[in-house]
């Protein structure tokens, strides 16, 4: 109970911070893009090396439509699309759309992703070894649109529909997985509508100076809708933006999520990847309840280059209250490159190290978080 005491406090200290900043002009106004175009493309050829993937390789686009913004923060829609293949014999067509209804007052934020993808398991829980390493295959079709109400200054609430289905192609026998004891180990469907609250008053969406985005999201899959499973999932994901020079930022991210219910292996947290607890393998370590966070200091020392170094913290567990009983840590840094001048589209390489001689190698568009 004083564990949880203290994450519900560190939340609120978080929060209160999180209103009492001052506005002030940053030096990079990429959400203020004065362009006379009715649409602009930037093409992105993708070569990368995760742990997850090996090295993989693709094509992307990022579509900017210019006239189809908010008004009341000028960000503007855009769609960013990808499609890769790695060494690792996956196959992954990403699309990412959001797209800005009468002048703002409505969002759609949605994902669109197909992904035939050969992967690694070893069990459920915290302290999973190394030794139960196996190999699964696995083909996924997932669909998530979140239809959001703006209301000014900074918040916005809404639903959000999330589809996955998941077939299994090969499993290891006699593996952990073949024993049928891990629910979605046969494949499965979920279905499952959120609620979703937002509060982002950050200075711009693709790398901010300062500002705040907090977002919470509860919701659930349920038979009826067409899960296999049915279970309810909460979310809480604050970030915190300081501006510490005219060129140095400060960014923070506290993430927690909690599963409850027949959760299935693939929609259960995980711990690890390009984004959170970068070092460990995406998914090293999955259970029911996460809780994560990360700093991030990142200096732009030209207009379209960037330095950054970063730490992390976080746990899986069966139980909520048990977040940070024994923590996995990892550090390290990267750089991004801006393509264009007047487009916010970032490539980005970070190389993490974590616990236990975990190493990840990321390369990937716009920032972690």
């Amino acid at each position: 109970m004083k564990r949880l005491t203290g994450i519900l406090g560190l939340i609120l200290i978080f929060s209160i911070c999180s209103f009492s900043q001052e506005e002030d002009p940053s030096l990079f106004k990429f959400d203020t893009l004065k362009v006379r175009k009715k649409f602009q493309i930037v093409g992105l050829p993708i070569v990368f090396y995760t742990p997850e993937t090996s090295v993989g390789f693709g094509a992307g686009t990022q579509l900017f439509l210019h006239r189809q913004a908010n008004i009341y923060n000028a960000r503007e829609s855009n769609i960013l699309v990808t499609a890769i293949y790695t060494l690792n014999k996956q196959f992954i067509i990403d699309a990412r759309p959001k797209i800005y209804f009468q002048f703002g007052d409505w969002m759609m934020d949605g994902s669109f992703k197909y992904k035939i993808f050969p992967n690694k398991f070893w069990g459920i829980g915290n302290f999973t070894p190394d030794s139960n390493e196996e190999s699964y295959n696995m083909e996924s079709f997932e669909v998530s649109a979140a239809f959001l109400k703006y209301l000014p200054p900074s918040l916005n609430f809404g639903l959000e529909y999330v589809f996955a289905d998941h077939k299994m192609l090969e499993i290891k026998e006699g593996g952990i997985l073949d024993t049928s004891a891990i629910p979605g180990s046969r494949g499965c469907r979920a279905s499952g509508i959120f609620v979703v609250f937002n509060l982002d008053n950050r200075d711009n969406i693709f790398f901010p100076y300062k500002g705040n985005f907090m977002q919470i999201k509860a919701g659930f899959a349920s038979k009826v809708l067409g899960s296999t499973y049915s279970y309810n999932k909460f979310i809480i994901d604050l970030r915190k933006y300081i501006r510490l020079t005219r060129t140095i930022v400060l960014a923070s991210q506290i993430y927690l999520e909690d599963g409850y219910g027949t959760v299935p292996f693939q929609s259960k947290s995980y711990l690890g990847g390009p984004e959170r607890n970068r070092g460990y393998y995406k998914g090293r370590y999955i259970d029911d309840h996460l809780g994560s966070a990360q700093v991030e200091v990142r200096w732009r020392f030209t207009p379209r280059w960037v330095l950054a170094g970063f730490a992390s913290g976080g746990e899986v567990s069966s139980l909520p209250w048990d977040y940070f009983r024994d923590l996995k840590f990892s550090f390290g840094g990267g750089i991004r490159y801006q393509l264009l001048k007047k487009a916010p589209t970032l490539l980005r390489f970070d190389a993490g190290i974590g616990e236990d001689g975990n190493i990840g190698f990321y390369f990937s568009v716009n920032e972690a978080f």
